[in-house]
């Protein structure tokens, strides 16, 4: 049976620069479609967070630039928790799957990978 699971990923960006913020995005985005092997006509929305230190860009134009122009994407910032993992991008993918929650790969990259123990590392 269809139905809308969300897949979690996070990663942090090495500066709060268009660049940066561009290139932690799209490889996040990158592996956690390809791990779950999704297809934009499944997703119903993708939300992407940033820590307050991150401002220099929206990345949702990241994934805009990947060519996924039909998704409703939303971008804010994280709430701003002391000692809270800085430079950190978040993406948490609603998307109509069959799959059962334990068979989605939720990703986490670079300084995100301690965030969940069961994360995926490439």
């Amino acid at each position: 049976m269809m139905v809308c699971r969300g897949i979690r990923g996070a990663t942090t960006a090495e500066d709060n620069t268009r660049e940066a913020i561009f290139a932690a995005t799209k490889e996040l985005f990158r592996q956690v479609v390809e791990a779950n092997q999704i297809h934009e006509a499944q997703v119903a929305a993708v939300f992407l967070t940033t820590t307050q230190d991150l401002n220099a860009a929206f990345p949702a134009t990241a994934v805009r630039e990947m060519g996924w122009d039909h998704t409703a994407l939303l971008c804010s910032h994280e709430m701003a928790v002391p000692n809270s993992l800085p430079k950190c991008i978040r993406v948490l993918i609603l998307v109509n799957t069959d799959k059962e929650p334990h068979q989605l790969v939720n990703i986490y990259l670079r300084g995100a990978v301690n965030l969940r123990s069961e994360s995926m590392q490439p």
